[in-house]
Formats: C-alpha cells, sequence, structure tokens
C-alpha cells in the first residue's frame, strides 16, 4: 500500500466535509421560486430548523426548478442545497426514489439494491457522515422530507419529531 491508499478514507472524508461547508456557506438554489408549482414546508423542532422546498414540475413531470429558503444549521441548508443540485431535471419518480435511497442510507434503513444503482447520488454521498451523529439525521433529511410532501400536494408542514 502507498500513502495515498492509507489515507484515502480520511481525505474522502475530508473532501465531503469541505463539500458540505461549501453548500452551508454558499447555498445553491437559494431563494423563493415565484412560479413553483408545489410547495412544502418542513422544521425540525429539536434543532431549530426551518426550510420551504419551492419546485416546478414542467409538462413531462419532469423537475425544471427548484429551491429553497429558510434557515437552519450547516448540515440542514448544505442537504437542502445539495438535494435541489440534484433534482433539477430529474422526473418526479426519479425524485421520490432519490428521497428513499437518500433517507433510507442516512436512517440505515434498507433499501431496494437495483434503485440505489439505478439513481446517481453523486456529491450527495457527502451527507453519508451525518449516520455517525444520529440526532443529525433529522438535519440531514428535513430538505428530502419536504421534497415527499411537495411531490404529494401535502399542505400541512412536516416535521421531523
Amino acid at each position: 500500500m502507498n500513502a495515498v491508499d492509507i489515507h484515502s478514507g480520511d481525505d474522502l472524508r475530508d473532501l465531503y466535509r469541505e463539500l458540505i461547508l461549501d453548500h452551508a456557506r454558499s447555498p445553491r438554489h437559494f431563494g423563493k421560486l415565484d412560479d413553483a408549482t408545489h410547495t412544502a414546508e418542513g422544521i425540525n423542532p429539536l434543532c431549530g430548523d426551518k426550510l420551504r422546498l419551492f419546485v416546478r414540475l414542467d409538462a413531462d413531470e419532469k423537475i425544471a426548478a427548484a429551491s429553497f429558503e429558510g434557515s437552519g444549521c450547516a448540515i440542514s441548508v448544505a442537504s437542502a442545497s445539495l438535494l435541489t443540485d440534484m433534482i433539477i431535471g430529474l422526473t418526479v419518480t426519479q425524485a421520490l426514489d432519490s428521497f428513499a435511497i437518500v433517507t433510507g442510507r442516512l436512517t440505515g434503513s434498507d433499501t431496494d439494491r437495483e434503485l440505489d444503482a439505478a439513481i446517481d447520488l453523486g456529491k450527495i454521498k457527502a451527507l453519508d457522515g451525518v449516520r455517525e451523529f444520529p440526532s443529525r439525521v433529522k438535519c440531514a433529511t428535513l430538505a428530502w422530507h419536504a421534497l415527499n410532501s411537495a411531490i404529494h400536494g401535502q399542505s400541512t408542514p412536516i416535521s421531523t419529531e
């Protein structure tokens, strides 16, 4: 083994940590989407995270745009930023599959292996480290639950409690 092999796990964790901090400091797609076709509110009373997710579907049921607004801890904001980056261009089915995979990965629930292979999680894998901190899992999944709620047209704010 060379030095790169020995430290690759630590290097990857550092890279993921930097990615999360970058998305927390400079969230992508932050702000109200005026022409949203679907919206949902989410709150995490334990941590104080609050967000509103905006999604605009096109005629083909693809996500043409997504954004969010609100406030929260670095993990919550980064997760919402990563989510909006990922879902633009996905079909509703792909977005719901992504919700199931990401929340399953973060909570340790089993997910469909074929489904896992079909969805490219890309940068979302940076959130995997949150599993080591159970109290922070709700921060990371808040935006994903808001996505699920928005797509299903639920008007009641979702809560992680």
